[in-house]
């Protein structure tokens, strides 16, 4: 009976088996009946926020948002990949204000991450920034230029790369990734 309950409960709340129950619960209170990030798709952590939900787009497997903390300004868009995870208090800025008047938005290009990016806990990326496949985010560091290339690791303030990775490996990753998730369905 506690499963039937469990396996409906999931269903009816598109819940992913790696989260807790108790996350789309609280998802329910903040999102939905409060109206905290009333305008974004997916679950979110209830300490997550993020602006302009109408401009920010996320691929299969991807759900920017759901870790404690993470700030989100999507003003001038933002686009993030297939299966792309964003660690806790992580930061995506694709809006800036004028230096002498900050109540005036300046625009940008959309900001961009590609799909397998991991972004660790603090990170920060900044407007206009786009960010490859498998590219990797080092805790803490800040994105203030483009690694369109993607397959390598950034960390620092400003980022820079530290090394690159396999390509073959992460295409074969890439592959599998898309096959299981594929027959799930």
């Amino acid at each position: 009976m506690k499963n039937g309950i469990k396996q409906l409960l999931s269903r009816l709340l598109a819940a992913r088996p790696e989260m807790p129950l108790s996350f789309y619960a609280l998802d329910v209170v903040f999102r939905r009946l409060l109206r905290q990030n009333a305008g974004v798709r997916w679950a979110v952590h209830h300490t997550s926020t993020i602006r302009s939900p109408e401009r920010l787009t996320a691929g299969r497997g991807s759900f920017p948002g759901d870790s404690p903390g993470v700030y989100i300004n999507a003003d001038n868009g933002v686009s993030i990949g297939d299966f792309t995870n964003l660690g806790p208090q992580v930061g995506l800025i694709s809006a800036n204000h004028d230096a002498v008047d900050n109540g005036v938005g300046v625009a940008a290009q959309p900001l961009r991450v590609g799909s397998f990016c991991w972004l660790g806990m603090r990170a920060v990326v900044l407007p206009g920034v786009a960010l490859g496949d498998f590219t990797i985010v080092g805790a803490g560091a800040v994105v203030t230029r483009s690694f369109p290339e993607g397959y390598c690791v950034l960390a620092g303030n400003p980022a820079r790369i530290l090394r690159h990775l396999n390509r073959e490996e992460c295409d074969a990753q890439a592959r599998s990734t898309y096959e299981r998730h594929a027959a799930r369905k």
